[in-house]
């Protein structure tokens, strides 16, 4: 994709890790230094002409808001999957700070799915390379649109 890949993890604050840790979700009060800190590196990358790639949990329509006003033409990939394989996966995360099925059921509960209007929707059953290459097909279909 020729762009900076950044993990949004790595940009929580000391005390929302270690409240994560602890198996406490994360609030939207927890979130907004998050978020204005995912925010500013997009603007940053933007006004260098460096495309940016941010993976998080912008899991309501306001948090996806806040991340657009900072890059008006930002394009977002969903990754829809279920709640078995989403399971699956973060119990391979061993050493990842989120853990616990009571935490992913509080991000699914918080969850407001994006329509298909707001972001591209990519199924984790399939391979990254299918994901990004059917991402970048919907993203060379949008730019050729009148």
């Amino acid at each position: 994709m020729d762009a900076t890949f950044l993990d949004g993890d790595d940009y929580h604050s000391p005390g929302s890790i270690a409240k994560m840790s602890r198996g406490q979700p994360l609030n939207d009060g927890d979130r907004e230094a998050w978020l204005a800190t995912l925010a500013d590196l997009y603007r940053e990358y933007q006004a260098q002409g460096i495309s940016l790639v941010i993976g998080c949990s912008a899991l309501k329509h306001r948090y996806r808001d806040q991340l657009r006003a900072a890059t008006p033409h930002l394009d977002i990939l969903y990754l829809h999957g279920d709640r078995s394989v989403l399971m699956d996966r973060l119990e391979r995360r061993s050493e990842h700070f989120f853990a616990g099925a009571h935490m992913l059921d509080s991000q699914l509960a918080t969850l407001e799915v994006p329509s298909r209007d707001e972001a591209f929707r990519g199924d984790i059953r399939d391979t990254p390379r299918e994901i990004v290459n059917a991402f970048l097909d919907h993203l060379d279909m949008a730019s050729s649109r009148p």
